[in-house]
């Protein structure tokens, strides 16, 4: 550990601030190994705000990255620049969407459940979307905001509360794409500017957050738009979505319950008393007593890591104690050396003189 670090750790009172999540899970060896070495050399140029220096969050690059330290760090830089830029923290505060109920109308998108692993299920009919209509509702600048606050919100609400509810740390979503209808000739010009926009966002700066995309009803003209569509987007992701027909029913049920898949997708759920799947934020984030649990959770998490960070200190100020004493004892040994040396200097003198 450097001085540098030593002293990172002493201003923030913690260094191992791994997760603030109820379940840590078990960290395999070898990605703990990298995620250290990223986060030292983050800490070793002071490039690491006490926010993201959690174990999940900086492992979410190294994937994204192969696992090299160097580009993982790049790509990290890139996105506190692209925060700070962008103003995110304040947007995730105060940024309030007017428009929402209207955009939800001609928009049918929101979060709906958990999958059968826990993971938060978020569902979009894009293929029902009015975009002469959304394009009245709001415009790409705002909307580009509305998803940076959900996408901020899923970070600090969804995935805690899931991870207390599912008993295990949950960091990343299941979606359902409905692009029934939607091709080549209805993708408008500031749609496809939009999708590559928030395409653009969430691989930068939200990289690892997507665990698996199901696009289905896609049909001809889909295909050919996907095509076109797939170009800007990582090879990472693309390895986690599915394009499927009208036969997808089946492939879906494997990762969602019917009772958290609407009844329009071939479920059993119609939230009827909230008016429709998909105008309500359902899941464990909006029951107060898992809130509780997760915000409970994560005091004792940080207090955990605090103790460790303490411990950590304490070691090495034993160390460096040690090190001292060794250095004293070596002074002493080279002091006592020294004088010896003058006597036999002054002996020798002494001889000279008698010549």
């Amino acid at each position: 550990m450097s001085f540098r670090s030593i002293e990172q750790l002493l201003r923030r009172n913690s260094k191992i601030k791994i997760s603030q999540s109820i379940a840590n899970g078990i960290h395999d060896q070898k990605e703990e190994r990298s995620v250290q070495a990223l986060r030292e050399s983050l800490l070793a140029t002071n490039q690491l705000p006490e926010k993201f220096d959690d174990h999940h969050v900086l492992l979410r690059f190294l994937r994204m990255r192969g696992f090299n330290v160097i580009k993982a760090k790049e790509m990290f830089l890139n996105m506190l620049k692209w925060r700070e830029d962008c103003a995110v923290d304040t947007i995730a505060k105060d940024f309030k969407f007017e428009e929402f109920d209207a955009l939800k109308r001609c928009y049918p998108h929101g979060f709906h459940g958990v999958d059968r692993f826990g993971r938060p299920l978020y569902i979009e009919r894009i293929g029902s979307v009015d975009l002469s209509k959304l394009m009245q509702v709001t415009s790409i600048d705002r909307y580009i905001k509305y998803h940076i606050s959900e996408q901020e919100k899923t970070l600090s609400l969804r995935y805690p509360a899931c991870s207390v509810a599912a008993k295990k740390h949950i960091s990343s979503t299941t979606a359902i794409l409905d692009v029934k209808g939607l091709g080549m000739n209805n993708f408008s010009k500031a749609a496809r500017e939009m999708f590559i926009e928030i395409q653009k966002i969430d691989s930068n700066y939200y990289p690892e957050t997507l665990h698996q995309l199901y696009i289905i009803n896609a049909g001809s003209g889909f295909r050919a738009l996907w095509k076109v569509l797939k170009a800007f987007m990582e090879a990472r992701t693309l390895k986690k979505i599915q394009v499927l027909g009208t036969n997808y029913l089946s492939t879906v049920l494997e990762a969602v319950e019917p009772s958290n898949l609407p009844e329009f997708l071939g479920g059993t759920c119609t939230c009827s008393a909230t008016g429709g799947c998909l105008l309500q934020d359902k899941g464990p984030w909006t029951d107060a007593g898992i809130i509780r649990a997760s915000k409970v959770a994560n005091q004792m998490s940080e207090n955990t890591h605090q103790k460790q960070a303490s411990e950590q200190i304490s070691g090495k100020i034993q160390e460096l104690e040690d090190c001292a004493a060794q250095t004293k004892e070596t002074l002493e040994t080279l002091i006592c050396n020294q004088k010896e040396l003058g006597i036999h200097i002054e002996q020798l003198r002494e001889l000279l003189r008698w010549e």
